[in-house]
């Protein structure tokens, strides 16, 4: 199959002329004197332009230019009626006070009404989110052939969490998992625990990755001992892995959500074993209120992700010729209820 080739952008024209991005835009704007970019300069980006066959999106910046003041949010996973017990609704909260902040009015693109009930961004070969000046994205059945599309298209867009798509620089806030990861492990060593085991998801989105990244680094780092089938890429709990572990060396487990630190505790229990009495347990991921247990964990900011995402996109539409970097945001290591100094007996 025969991949098609993108469009070259401003920023490539950039990087062949060896110049800013926001001088590439003033030379195709006629904007030279204005900018005093020398001849020499400007000669450069014009050779760059007609070497790799740039062809300015007029119609695009002129939309940019009379801008709507209204900033999109498409979700690829529904987020209604339940919001405010999701996962996204905090999310959602900081994107709608920073948007009301700056002065831009927000829609939402739900994509319903699709054949196959996907939520899409293009339909009919259209853009839909064309509407907005740009858009926040975020869930976790992303469309990554359709960010590819985004980006090649230069519309503005900021992705909520890391999405890696190939030939494609994707502007995105990011929580840092891995170093919220890292100091969970650290926080078990420093309370004495050696051996210790990782429970994983069956999923390996990048969230989950740097999940990973992160406790093996530490593990690595701190000289600790792990023969979970966890840390060698097997998801999920088994009998016969519980029984191992209560018999075995282990004083800690890290889990990678709550649901597993649930059935862990659930098979602890029903050998006899409790939490943190036996063993100490630690979750990557935020809690909700409500569950059985206090847990240790990790807590992504999500209001304050949300609040980011529309500052870097809101920068995004007022320049133009500015392409967003992606950030990285701390996540919080929360104290709990299920992690203690090891067993001595």
């Amino acid at each position: 199959m025969t991949t098609k080739r993108r469009a070259p952008r401003q920023s490539d024209v950039a990087r062949a002329a060896g110049v800013s991005q926001s001088a590439v835009s003033r030379v195709i704007s006629g904007d030279t004197d204005t900018a005093r970019i020398p001849e020499e300069t400007r000669r450069r980006i014009l050779d760059a332009i007609s070497e790799l066959g740039y062809v300015p999106n007029a119609a695009a910046r002129n939309l940019r230019n009379k801008s709507n003041r209204l900033l999109g949010v498409h979700t690829f996973e529904s987020v209604f009626p339940h919001a405010r017990s999701d996962f996204y609704f905090e999310f959602l909260l900081g994107i709608e006070e920073r948007a009301e902040e700056v002065g831009y009015d927000l829609v939402l693109f739900t994509s319903t009404g699709t054949r196959d009930g996907r939520r899409r961004i293009y339909r009919d070969g259209t853009n839909r989110l064309n509407l907005a000046d740009g858009s926040v994205l975020l869930g976790v059945a992303t469309n990554r052939e359709e960010l590819a599309r985004l980006a090649a298209e230069d519309y503005p867009f900021v992705h909520i969490g890391r999405r890696e798509v190939p030939g494609a620089d994707i502007p995105c806030i990011v929580p840092d998992y891995a170093d919220a990861a890292g100091a969970i492990v650290d926080t078990l060593a420093r309370r004495g625990h050696r051996d210790i085991a990782y429970v994983r998801e069956p999923f390996d989105q990048e969230s989950y990755l740097d999940r990973r990244a992160g406790y093996e680094e530490a593990v690595r780092r701190l000289g600790l001992t792990d023969r979970s089938p966890g840390a060698r890429g097997e998801p999920n709990l088994t009998e016969e892995w519980l029984d191992d572990l209560v018999a075995g060396p282990e004083t800690a487990v890290v889990a990678e959500s709550v649901r597993l630190a649930e059935e862990l505790r659930t098979g602890l229990a029903a050998r006899g074993a409790t939490i943190p009495g036996d063993l100490s347990v630690a979750v990557l991921e935020g809690v909700w209120p409500g569950t059985s247990a206090v847990w240790d964990c990790l807590q992504v900011p999500r209001k304050q992700i949300g609040r980011l995402a529309i500052d870097a996109l809101v920068a995004m539409v007022e320049d133009p010729a500015q392409r967003a970097r992606s950030v990285l945001v701390p996540c919080e290591v929360v104290p709990g209820e299920t992690v203690a100094d090891p067993r001595t007996d």
